[in-house]
């Protein structure tokens, strides 16, 4: 098999003229091409007015090797590279104790569903619900207000990616592919094959629902348990080694390998872990806020007369900007065609998210810009960034009434510093409700100052970010978490021998796909570990 990248072709191409090219680069006829697969597409829309598709495909033909030879010097013709996932293990007959998976997020999904293929049959404990039961909690919220704290956009079956864009792109290191597996196991679960190959695949939320649900299925056809609303309240450390976990309701289940895919909301965990001496260190996130525009405008920035056309779908964009204070602000978790919705899992604060539905056809685009923090900004311990944040959704939560109403102010009265009175043409999309205010009380006068530098310089970038009309929501703090739990080159904590720190929560990831692949590789230590015990 060979591999050709750079192939472009304009977006009113058809299927042909992607064959027509791929005989051109390889100087073969028609006869001589077995088949071919496109492995991954994207587009260049830097000429709008000429906007192209780039293809990746995977070819297969006659005389692979002398075609190899032919093109040795070129970097866009090359062998194809294996990226099927092979099982590192199989789990012993003599097995004493079963792995256990805390959490159902990406992470410990894909962790739980690499050791039921592996046979090891593992437990999966969730403090929240079923991912049905937990949308049902989660969309009662954001329509009156109630928040479950064991129940929300954080807490449940799928984590808090379920409810957000349902983005598949990463940009960590993956030489083995595996960010593939998780793909693949996405499309056997029911998502759509595309996201194999278009280059920023993403579910939507509703359809991720019903792939959670198949997912779990599959896990459980092949041995493994998942228990739901089955908080574990305390992990068993004895002379450094994990024992065994307890759980709220008082029962302890014996392991010697838990797998810790807790998510980065997870906070009464990880004081838990802290107590115990598990080594935990704090590291940087960032903080601020949802920033909405009308769709339409980010589309004809980007895309041009383009602009709506099917292929290309809804617009995104990146952005970043170094500040005069030295604070970077950038774009985070940019949701085309998506809202704003309330992410609280703690009583008494309030935190924002984006979403998106898989058709991206809301009306609104929304990003999070945010402002890089470090641990210097909260010296005192590992978990002094928990306590930030707690401060920093506490006051959100005043400013929005006390009632998970969030804060909301224009932009252009943002950046005069004044407070917004009524809204513009902008729709905001957060609910239950939105209280109009001035944000500047809402983060550190330091963080105000830098994105009030960076939308401006945004604008020249996107013509109409710093409109008037547009809204800002309050406040984004759970970019990513605040600490890492730190782990040794086979996967177990630094300190804690059997313990397996793994996905966003640990530090370790920051997304659905990342997190997935953190989940996998956690498995596969855990069955290493595992085998490697029972042989000595």
């Amino acid at each position: 098999m060979l591999r050709i990248s750079e192939i472009k072709l304009p977006l009113d191409h058809v299927e042909s003229d992607l064959q027509k090219a791929i005989l051109t680069k390889l100087h073969i006829t028609k006869d001589e091409l077995i088949n071919f697969s496109i492995f991954k597409r994207s587009y260049d829309a830097r000429r709008k007015s000429a906007i192209l598709l780039v293809y990746i495909v995977d070819v297969e033909t006659v005389n692979e090797e002398k075609l190899l030879e032919k093109f040795a010097n070129n970097p866009h013709i090359i062998a194809a590279p294996d990226s099927t996932y092979k099982l590192v293990a199989t789990a012993p007959k003599n097995l004493k104790t079963r792995p256990i998976v805390i959490g159902t997020g990406p992470c410990g999904m894909f962790a739980g569903l690499l050791l039921a293929q592996m046979g090891f049959c593992p437990i999966i404990l969730e403090r929240g619900k079923s991912v049905r039961e937990r949308s049902l909690d989660t969309f009662g919220f954001w329509r009156e207000g109630g928040l479950n704290t064991e129940s929300n956009a954080q807490f449940g079956e799928g984590g808090a990616g379920t409810f957000s864009d349902g983005k598949l792109y990463s940009q960590v290191k993956d030489s083995k592919y595996l960010g593939r597996k998780v793909l693949t196991e996405f499309v056997a679960a029911g998502a759509n094959p595309e996201i194999l190959f278009i280059n920023k695949p993403h579910i939507g939320t509703y359809k991720l629902i019903k792939i959670v649900e198949n997912m779990r299925a599959n896990i459980v056809a092949m041995g493994g348990e998942i228990r739901f609303q089955s908080k574990v309240e305390d992990i068993e450390i004895t002379d450094g080694k994990v024992r065994g976990v307890t759980l709220a309701s008082g029962e302890f289940i014996e392991s010697n390998h838990v797998i810790l895919a807790v998510g980065h909301s997870a906070r009464d965990t990880f004081e838990m872990l802290f107590a115990k001496n598990v080594y935990i260190e704090p590291k940087p996130f960032s903080i601020g806020f949802r920033i909405e525009h009308p769709q339409r405008l980010i589309d004809e920035c980007r895309f041009g007369g383009q602009a709506g056309n099917k292929l290309l779908g809804a617009a995104d964009y990146k952005l970043v900007h170094h500040c005069k204070n030295g604070r970077s602000v950038y774009s985070f978790c940019m949701c085309p065609g998506g809202m704003v919705v309330a992410a609280a899992s703690e009583a008494g604060r309030l935190v924002t998210n984006g979403m998106s539905q898989y058709s991206r056809s809301e009306k609104n685009a929304n990003s999070a810009i945010v402002v890089g923090i470090t641990p210097e900004d909260y010296p005192e311990n590992a978990l002094a960034g928990i306590e930030l944040q707690r401060r920093l959704e506490e006051k959100a939560f005043e400013l929005g009434g006390s009632n998970y109403h969030a804060p909301m102010q224009l932009v252009g009265d943002f950046l005069k510093g004044c407070p917004s009175t009524e809204l513009g043409t902008v729709k905001p999309s957060y609910t239950p409700g939105i209280k109009l205010t001035d944000l500047s009380e809402s983060l550190p006068k330091y963080a105000i100052d830098a994105i009030r530098e960076a939308i401006p310089a945004f604008e020249k970038q996107i013509k109409g970010f710093a409109m008037h009309d547009a809204v800002l929501t309050g406040i984004e703090t759970r970019t990513s978490s605040p600490i890492r739990i730190k782990r040794k080159d086979d996967g177990q904590s630094l300190n804690t021998q059997g313990l397996f720190p793994a996905g966003e929560g640990a530090g370790y990831a920051g997304g659905i796909l990342s997190a997935g692949i953190d989940g996998i590789k956690a498995a596969e230590a855990v069955a290493l570990d595992i085998v490697q015990n029972i042989k000595s």
